[in-house]
C-alpha cells in the first residue's frame, strides 16, 4: 500500500528539475524530497502516529511547504493556521484539534506556550529564515524515508472554517480530496512541466497551499515563491512566469499601478482568480491592458475547487465557469430542495471526490450540511445558464470576503459584545474597491463608551483582517417582524 497523496505529488524520477525559486535560492525536486524525508523522520522521532495532527503557524517560507509534505509522508494530518490569529484564537484551534505537535514562530513562543499549558502538545519554533528549535531537532535526521502507507480516504489535512453561528469548524480533507482536485485542475488548466507559477498567496488556506502547490507538484512544474503580494515584486517577476494565481485584490492593485502592459505579460499563459468575486468591469479592463482574459474559478475550504471557466472556450465575465470533471453541481430551492430551472436563483450544492469527509468532531453538523443523496450544501446562492455557466449571486451564510479571506461576522460580534457598555452589534461587509468587501461594525451601547476601548479589545482578540474598518454607533438595530436584524438595511445605510 502506498502513500496515496505524496507518492502521486512527488514522483521519484525527478531530480535536478527546479521546484521552487525564492530570492536567490533554488530548490530542486530532489532537494525537496530529501528535505521532506528529514522532517518526516523528525516527526516520527517525536512519536507521531497515523492521523496525529501537526499544527503549523509560521510565516510563508519553503519550510512551510516541507512541513506540509513531510506530515503527509509521515502519515499525519496537516493543520495550517493563519499567521494573523491571536493567541485566544489559536487556543481554540489547538484545544479542538489536539495536535501532537505545534510549530510556531520563535517570537511568539512565550505567548503561545501559555495556551498549551496542561496539554500533551509538543511545541517547537521555526521562522522564515530557518531558525528555531524545529531545525535543531532535525539535525542528524536521515534524508531517506519510507513513506507511511495511507489510503485514499485517510485524513490528510484539517482546515478550519467558521460558520455564521458558533465556533469554527474543522473541515477534514482526505488524501483523495486533495489529489483528485489537483489532477483535475492540472488537466483543465493544461498545466505543463514547463510552467512557472508566480506564487504570491499565503500558504495557510486552500488557494495558496492545496491549489497552487499541489497543482505545481502534480504537473512537475516550478514556482517563484514570493513572501507576500507586493505590486512592484510581482511586476518584476511576471516576465519570468507563465501562470499567476491571485485574489481580485491582486488584480485591482496591479491595474491601479499603471505598470501592466502587453509586453510585460507576453510570456504569461494564464491568470487565475478566486477566493472572492471579480468585478466584470475589472475582468474586461485587465484584458484591454494585458491582452489576457482572467480565468475565474469557484471553490471552498470544504470542497477544494468546484467549477472553473474553461481554458480554451469562453471565459465569461461575472461567472465562475462550468463544473469541473467528476464534480456535480446543482441549483436547488432552499426550502424544498427541488431543482431550479436555468437562470433561476437557488442554493448551490456540490458532490464529487473533491468534497471533504466531515467536520472534525461534529457529526451532527456534518449531517446537517449534506443532503440525503450526498450533496454538500454550500450556503452560496447561484444561477446556472442553459449552457452550464454558474454565477454566484449571494451568500445565504452571513459571510464577508475581504481581500480574499473569509470573515465571519459572528466571530467579530462576539468580541465586540463582550466590551463593557455594549448591548449588541451587527457586523456587515460593504463594497470596497481594494479589498472587495470591507468589514463594518454597527454597535448599540447602553451608555457612553470610549471607541478606543472597543478598538483595543478588537486588536487583542481578532486577527487584523477581521477587524472592522469603521465603527458606527446607533440607538437600535433594524429588525424584521421575527426580531431578526436586517443586515440588508444596514448595508444600504452604510454603503457609500
Amino acid at each position: 500500500m502506498r502513500n496515496w497523496l505524496f507518492d502521486s505529488l512527488l514522483p521519484t524520477t525527478l531530480k535536478n528539475k527546479t521546484f521552487l525559486y525564492q530570492s536567490n535560492q533554488k530548490i530542486s525536486y530532489q532537494a525537496l524530497e530529501h528535505a521532506t524525508a528529514k522532517f518526516a523522520n523528525a516527526l516520527l522521532a517525536l512519536g507521531l502516529q497515523p492521523d496525529d495532527r501537526v499544527a503549523v503557524q509560521i510565516d510563508k517560507c519553503s519550510d512551510a511547504l516541507v512541513l506540509y509534505l513531510a506530515t503527509i509522508r509521515a502519515g499525519g494530518v496537516f493543520l495550517p493556521l493563519n499567521t494573523a490569529y491571536v493567541s485566544s484564537e489559536v487556543e481554540y484551534f489547538l484545544s479542538n484539534a489536539t495536535p501532537h505537535i505545534f510549530i510556531c514562530d520563535p517570537e511568539r513562543e512565550s505567548e503561545l506556550s501559555e495556551v498549551i499549558t496542561d496539554t500533551e502538545i509538543q511545541l517547537f519554533t521555526l521562522n522564515a529564515d530557518g531558525d528555531g528549535s524545529w531545525r535543531r531537532h532535525c539535525v542528524g535526521q536521515s534524508k531517506s524515508f519510507i513513506n507511511v502507507p495511507r489510503d485514499a480516504d485517510d485524513m490528510a489535512a484539517i482546515l478550519y472554517t467558521s460558520g455564521t453561528t458558533g465556533r469554527s469548524k474543522g473541515a477534514v480533507l482526505t488524501h483523495n480530496n486533495l489529489l483528485s482536485n489537483a489532477q483535475a485542475l492540472a488537466r483543465y488548466w493544461q498545466y505543463q512541466s514547463s510552467d512557472i507559477l508566480l506564487h504570491a498567496l499565503p500558504v495557510y488556506h486552500t488557494h495558496g497551499l492545496f491549489v497552487a502547490v499541489n497543482v505545481t507538484l502534480v504537473s512537475a512544474a516550478s514556482m517563484i515563491f514570493l513572501k507576500k503580494f507586493n505590486v512592484d515584486e510581482v511586476i518584476q517577476t511576471l516576465p519570468r512566469s507563465t501562470v499567476m494565481m491571485g485574489v481580485p485584490t491582486f488584480y485591482s492593485r496591479l491595474l491601479a499601478s499603471g505598470s501592466l502592459n502587453t509586453e510585460l505579460c507576453k510570456g504569461m499563459r494564464l491568470f487565475i482568480s478566486g477566493s472572492a468575486p471579480l468585478l466584470a468591469e475589472e475582468h474586461q479592463r485587465f484584458e484591454l491592458v494585458t491582452g489576457h482574459l482572467i480565468l475565474e474559478r469557484y471553490g471552498m475550504t470544504e470542497t477544494n475547487m468546484n467549477t472553473s471557466n474553461p481554458y480554451h472556450q469562453e471565459r465569461r465575465a461575472g461567472t465562475v465557469g462550468l463544473p469541473l470533471p467528476d464534480v456535480e453541481v446543482r441549483i436547488t430551492d432552499q426550502q424544498s430542495g427541488v431543482l431550479k430551472a436555468y437562470n433561476e436563483t437557488g442554493m448551490i450544492e456540490v458532490k464529487g471526490p473533491n468534497v471533504f469527509k466531515e467536520y472534525w468532531k461534529m457529526p451532527e453538523k456534518t449531517a446537517e450540511e449534506f443532503t440525503e443523496d450526498g450533496f454538500f450544501i454550500t450556503g452560496d446562492l447561484g444561477v446556472q445558464s442553459a449552457d452550464g455557466y454558474i454565477s454566484i449571486v449571494g451568500r445565504q451564510k452571513d459571510l464577508i470576503i475581504s481581500g480574499g479571506l473569509n470573515v465571519y461576522p459572528k466571530d467579530v460580534e462576539q468580541v465586540i459584545n463582550e466590551c463593557d457598555c455594549v448591548v449588541e452589534s451587527a457586523v456587515i461587509g460593504i463594497a470596497d474597491a481594494d479589498f472587495g468587501e470591507a468589514v463594518i461594525a454597527v454597535i448599540v451601547c447602553h451608555a457612553v463608551i470610549d471607541e478606543q476601548d472597543i478598538n483595543n479589545s478588537i486588536r487583542k482578540n481578532l486577527a487584523s483582517y477581521k477587524r472592522p474598518k469603521q465603527l458606527h454607533f446607533v440607538d437600535a438595530l433594524p429588525r424584521n417582524t421575527m426580531g431578526k436584524v436586517q443586515k440588508n438595511l444596514l448595508r444600504e445605510t452604510y454603503t457609500v
